[in-house]
């Protein structure tokens, strides 16, 4: 069922018992009352979007869930101050009202990494929830905001850390100019949206964009190498989301858009099977027979056996299979999947379409999840796209691992569709119009909504799912300004750590320094870095650094040298390990020389890729 964001809350709606899935009114006709929309070939403006197949995907939906019984999720809407508890539990800041909760010297180093909007986003959660609690004269221990972030009369806020005071930096001066497709992920998103803001005021320019064409956008490249998701180390990326939480509520606050967010009560999901199941207990099946998977091995299936018939059939996607034989098919699948014994070549290429959405519609919880399902669609509150794309990948990046995986791999496949479009007629509108009501109508809430409600969400919705496709290839990446902030901490933190260390094993730290440091003179002084490779038969090569020494290079260089190899290429990746980060494989085109300066205590390794 539609799940919407109207004056920022989530309405009930109408549903049937007698339906699987949710009641809709006939068809719509637009606000205008215009005849539905022709199909049309642009992927430019929303005003030729095929909108008439949005409601009939609809209609189709519904019908389709004919005799199913319908079991309702109830939203719990927190109260007041809890949405700031649960939001500055999250980001890692729950010793602000918990002292018991974690080590306050952490928290200050997180706070000692926070920009200027970043910390504003925090400060304005820390004195809501203190001003709530001091409404029920609770006893918790709420600091100040003031004891937090000493705001002296100029320069940024100064926020007190175990290495003394540190100043959030102020909005870096516009040094070049940036063209307008051009994303800078080197400055906090927050402050780029400030700094339009406070343009747009001073110049009197309107702060909206009224067309809806794509910008070709593209990432800023950067000397120290791009940053994707399954790059860095569990313990970095838990570094990362906290603070891309921060950062993607401070963008929302920079535009003035209050995000309320929603949890779902638990409710009784089936434990096992592949229609219906969590993505959790579906990937934690296929796991058991290959460790490693991060899509489910049903949708994998499904997906294959689309492609295997050819991406040219005209209307893919668009036109449903047969709703009877698909039931069908999908009891079979329930019982015959895992024993290999279902048959696919039988499978009618339409009906495996319809099995893909069926399998969407049927997730317990929806794939962008409750909690953040209603922040995709205020993304388009945003006074530009450049601003929607950037709250997009923060977004991204804050889903579940399971979610992300399984909607990067729904939209490579989308993308494949549509290079298709002129056998297929299937457009990258089309597709949006298409997915949108299996992406954001699921199983198990009830809105009521009304007809020009309705159509506005259709129109939302569309436009979201088209953005991530478009722009699928810039929302998997960690922004540097984030990489950043995660190696000061790491920076801060190993101080903290050498610090306890030398004062109960001083000895130990004496003998440690003196190994490490011929190695750290022999990676910069001398120009050569040692690169390891532990897990093949030439276990490491001395590397002589110059200016445009590349990491592929060093693969490249690696590979020559040991013909005894049978691992493809593809399969490595040349890894920065240790000084400011734990872990990460680096992007082919990272220059060896910048990141050394960048990371100068780094090992690096050779290592075959994680399935």
């Amino acid at each position: 069922m539609l799940v919407t964001v109207i004056h920022n809350t989530l309405l009930p709606f109408t549903s049937s018992r007698r339906t699987g899935q949710y009641s809709v009114q006939a068809r719509a006709k637009n606000a205008s009352g215009k005849p539905p929309y022709n199909r049309s070939n642009s992927q430019d403006s929303l005003d030729e979007l095929a909108m008439d197949d949005y409601w009939k995907e609809v209609e189709h939906i519904t019908l389709s869930g004919e005799g199913e019984q319908l079991e309702e999720v109830q939203l719990k809407v927190p109260d007041e101050g809890e949405q700031e508890e649960a939001w500055l539990k999250e980001a890692g800041l729950e010793t602000l009202f918990d002292k018991s909760a974690t080590d306050p010297e952490d928290i200050m180093v997180l706070l000692s990494t926070l920009t200027r909007t970043q910390a504003a986003a925090v400060e304005k959660r820390v004195e809501t929830l203190h001003q709530t609690l001091r409404k029920r004269n609770k006893q918790h221990h709420v600091p100040d905001v003031r004891d937090i972030f000493k705001l002296p009369d100029g320069g940024g806020s100064k926020v007190s850390s175990p290495q003394g005071p540190f100043t959030c930096p102020d909005l870096p001066p516009a040094v070049q100019p940036e063209t307008e497709t051009d994303i800078n992920l080197e400055v906090s998103f927050s402050d780029q949206a400030l700094r339009y803001k406070e343009g747009s005021k001073s110049s009197g320019e309107a702060v909206t964009e009224a067309d809806d064409k794509l910008p070709n956008f593209k990432l800023s490249r950067d000397k120290t190498g791009l940053t994707k998701v399954g790059d860095l180390s569990p313990q970095d990326m838990k570094k990362v989301h906290r603070l891309v939480l921060i950062e993607m509520t401070a963008l929302f606050d920079t535009a003035g858009i209050d995000l309320k967010t929603h949890k779902a009560v638990k409710l009784k999901v089936k434990e096992s099977g592949l229609f219906g199941v969590p993505l959790v207990t579906l990937l934690e099946q296929d796991q058991r027979r290959q460790p490693g998977t991060k899509v489910p091995f049903i949708l994998q299936r499904i997906i294959s056996r689309i492609e295997e018939e050819g991406l040219e059939t005209e209307g893919l996607l668009r036109i449903p299979g047969a709703t009877t034989r698909v039931k069908t098919v999908c009891e079979e699948l329930e019982g015959k999947f895992y024993e290999g014994l279902f048959s696919w070549e039988s499978l009618k290429q339409h009906d495996a379409a319809s099995l893909l959405k069926l399998f969407i519609r049927e997730l317990p919880h929806p794939l962008l999840t409750v909690e953040y399902l209603s922040a995709f669609i205020a993304v388009l509150k945003l006074p530009t796209k450049k601003q929607q794309l950037q709250a997009l990948n923060l977004l991204v990046l804050l889903l579940p691992e399971s979610s992300r995986d399984t909607l990067k791999a729904l939209m490579e496949f989308f993308q494949r569709v549509i290079d298709h479009k002129e056998q297929n007629k299937m457009t990258l509108n089309n597709v949006a119009v298409v997915m949108a009501p299996n992406i954001f109508m699921f199983k198990g809430f009830r809105n009521k909504i009304s007809k020009q409600q309705e159509f506005s969400m259709a129109t939302e919705t569309a436009n979201i799912v088209r953005l991530l496709i478009r722009y699928q290839n810039l929302l998997w990446t960690i922004p540097k300004f984030i990489m950043n902030q995660v190696r000061k901490q790491n920076t801060e933190n190993q101080k903290k750590m050498s610090k306890d260390r030398a004062m109960r094993k001083l000895l130990k730290k004496m003998a440690y320094e003196k190994h490490e440091k011929p190695e750290k003179a022999c990676g910069s002084s001398q120009g050569f870095i040692r690169v390891q490779a532990p897990q093949f038969s030439k276990v490491s090569m001395a590397v002589q650094l110059t200016e445009d020494l590349q990491a592929c290079d060093v693969l490249t260089r690696f590979l020559s040298q040991d013909s005894s190899l049978s691992v493809k290429r593809e399969d490595l990746c040349l890894y920065e390990i240790g000084g400011n980060i734990k872990e990460r494989c680096l992007d082919e085109e990272t220059y060896m020389k910048d990141l050394l300066e960048l990371n100068p205590s780094a090992e690096w390794f050779i290592k075959i890729k994680p399935d």
